[in-house]
């Protein structure tokens, strides 16, 4: 199938606080970007969970190709022929899990000892320059701010902060939004997403959202199928079609959708996305 070139790539990265259901939302996201063509899924939080949820196994990591880049540049010689770009690009090749309608790819355990820094250079570039490679990019990061100040969460078109329903969910949002403006991380939107809610809880989390000038995109409700899914460690695939959870997020990822139209058509013209901003989207919905 053909997509155009300004549909690839399009990067939606779920951020938040542990337990928040980002693995959850980063699955769903797989399951329904499909219908744009193939995804690279990328599991970016060290207690890697995001290949459960997908129903996929991952034996290799990008941490692991750091270890063993490592290990090679301490034995080339001046006559080794592969470059450490090659090197990388053929290592990330082999982490790569190909599926049928998505790749995963998981970055593993953090750096832990020694610098990293160019080795992480090359790492990124080749990412992203893979990921131009899909019509869709979708992250599940780390729990917490450590992949927004170590800025490898760059210019995406969407950052989707997770929440519960708890003002201590709300302020971790906040804190994101305010770090990325720190350090100019670009942002086609930031929007926050509201998981296990019940309806009155729905009411008092919109307002908390609108006094912090964050952008709501929707909720997704405590949905006891979906508590008994993850208890039996099954994959999203396995949740049954019409549970409510399914139904709300279809009406979530339809404004993600619209979000990609709009970087569509000002691709098509030259000008800035609608929405554009750096950081945080100041307006709640009405």
């Amino acid at each position: 199938m053909h997509h155009p070139a300004s549909l690839k790539g399009f990067t939606i990265v779920v951020a938040g606080k542990g337990g928040t259901g980002k693995t959850l939302v980063s699955a769903l996201l797989v399951r329904d970007q499909r219908k744009h063509g193939a995804v690279l899924a990328i599991d970016a939080d060290a207690d890697s969970n995001l290949p459960e949820a997908l129903g996929v196994r991952a034996s290799r990591t990008v941490a692991d190709l750091r270890e063993k880049i490592t290990g090679y540049k301490t034995r080339r010689t001046d006559t080794s022929a592969a470059t450490a770009e090659q090197l990388v690009e053929q290592y990330l090749m082999e982490a790569i899990v190909e599926e049928k309608e998505f790749d995963l790819l998981v970055m593993g355990r953090g750096e832990g000892e020694g610098c990293y820094c160019a080795i992480n250079h090359l790492l990124r570039g080749i990412i992203d320059t893979q990921a131009r490679n899909y019509p869709t990019v979708v992250v599940d990061s780390e729990a917490g701010l450590e992949h927004i100040s170590r800025r490898t969460a760059r210019d995406v078109d969407v950052m989707l902060v997770m929440t519960d329903p708890t003002t201590k969910g709300i302020g971790t949002a906040r804190r994101v939004a305010e770090l990325a403006r720190e350090l100019k991380v670009h942002f086609g939107r930031l929007l926050v997403l509201v998981n296990k809610t019940t309806p009155a809880t729905e009411g008092l989390m919109e307002d908390y959202l609108r006094q912090e000038g964050l952008e709501l995109i929707g909720f997704l409700p405590f949905d006891p199928a979906v508590a008994e899914n993850d208890a039996r460690g099954k994959p999203v695939w396995e949740i049954p079609e019409g549970q409510p959870i399914l139904r709300s997020a279809e009406k979530i990822f339809a404004r993600l959708d619209a979000i990609r139209e709009e970087k569509k058509r000002a691709s098509a013209t030259g000008s800035t996305t609608p929405g554009d901003n750096t950081a945080a989207g100041a307006k709640a919905p009405t």
